[in-house]
């Protein structure tokens, strides 16, 4: 996003199932640490309520900073499997398109200007927060995605099967 002070870049991490965002992070370069830094929070978050990280599947495209060596083995040791869609084709990671356009449509373009790093981190923060606890979801009967998972989860640990109204694509 242009601000004031320059470019700045966000990084998403999305759990396909929920449509909770778990991991983000914002920076001045499109270094691999901004990926990394996303991730590292999607693994606390994740690992922090103890669910299983190995067998998960990360998908991204083929953006430099996914395929860094540091990210790459940090996904290893999570035991995550790393997935690569293929080259130019935005179709093959739409979910991760899907929440930039919706990020930049629902916050970026409704309040710039933005003077710097600080102001995206901190509307960001918001942002995150009302996309995971308060945005409704149609594919998930009009709940928000904290909510979605949470009655997944539970459901989880009563020994019910999960009734959800999920329409994954194809």
């Amino acid at each position: 996003m242009r601000t004031w002070s320059g470019f700045v870049y966000v990084s998403f991490i999305t759990d396909v199932y929920s449509r909770m965002i778990v991991g983000w992070q914002a920076s001045r370069s499109l270094r691999s640490d901004l990926a990394l830094d996303a991730l590292e929070q999607a693994i606390w978050a994740r690992s922090g309520r103890g669910k299983r990280l190995d067998q998960l599947v990360h998908h991204s495209d083929r953006g430099v900073q996914f395929l860094a060596i540091r990210y790459t083995e940090r996904l290893a040791e999570t035991g995550a499997v790393n997935s690569v869609g293929s080259k130019g084709d935005s179709y093959d990671n739409a979910l991760a398109e899907t929440i930039i356009g919706l990020y930049k449509a629902e916050l970026i373009r409704n309040r710039g200007p933005w003077r710097g790093l600080d102001d995206i981190e901190y509307a960001t923060l918001e942002w995150v927060d009302w996309f995971n606890h308060r945005r409704l979801f149609e594919a998930h009967g009009h709940i928000p995605p904290a909510e979605f998972e949470e009655i997944y989860y539970r459901q989880q640990r009563s020994g019910q099967q999960a009734e959800t109204q999920t329409k994954l694509p194809a």
